[in-house]
């Protein structure tokens, strides 16, 4: 009887040896298969964050290049803001008004350049709110007209962002929070208006 059974017992373990070993190759490819995955992945995301940073030094160097041929047009821009504020609008002359038209379509023009290459104006209006990364304060004069103590009482000078980037800020008066009108102080620790390591009031870009 026990003779019948060895040839019995003998294929059996042969079947777990085969089980055994078909169950190793099946794990050793599944590791195989998730380290072929994680390397696929790895290359994937390397492959990503090359093309994300190439296209940020693309745009990194067409910002430069803006900046340094828009801050060239920016005095071109406050003059003929300041011509568009002070034009002889209510004249009666038909030369002047056809003149002051053409400066006002200028201006428009150039603003419209402007934001189509993504120049933006910055030009708080009064009772805005002052923000030390965007402007910077020129003086203080008392509060008065609905205007709170540290908003923005006047735009003198418009500022401009590139892409997030500040280019020039914008230089405002400011309501003081004081009693007396004065010019704001050139350092961080007497100017309240200053951003954090800015001894102006403005942050201001200068890497171009």
């Amino acid at each position: 009887m026990s003779d019948q059974e060895t040839p019995a017992n003998g294929h059996d373990e042969d079947l777990e040896t085969l089980e055994a070993a078909l169950d190793a190759d099946i794990e050793a490819l599944k590791a195989e298969n998730a380290a072929l995955k994680e390397q696929v992945l790895r290359y994937a995301a390397e492959a990503d964050n090359t093309r994300r940073r190439a296209e940020r030094e693309q745009n990194d160097a067409r910002a430069y290049a803006i900046q340094k041929f828009a801050r060239d047009l920016f005095g071109v821009a406050d003059h003929l803001s300041a011509a568009t504020t002070h034009a002889p609008r209510d004249s009666d002359d038909q030369i002047v008004k056809n003149f002051v038209v053409g400066v006002d379509m200028t201006f428009k023009e150039l603003m419209s350049a402007f934001e189509r290459n993504g120049l933006k104006k910055l030009a708080p209006e009064k009772g805005g709110k002052f923000d030390p990364h965007q402007h910077q304060a020129m003086m203080e004069q008392p509060a008065g007209d609905g205007v709170a103590p540290g908003a923005v009482i006047k735009t003198l000078q418009a500022g401009y962002e590139l892409q997030g980037r500040i280019v020039r800020p914008a230089m405002v008066v400011v309501a003081a929070k004081g009693p007396a009108a004065q010019p704001v102080a050139d350092t961080p620790s007497s100017n309240p208006y200053a951003a954090e390591g800015d001894a102006s009031g403005g942050a201001v870009d200068t890497k171009a």
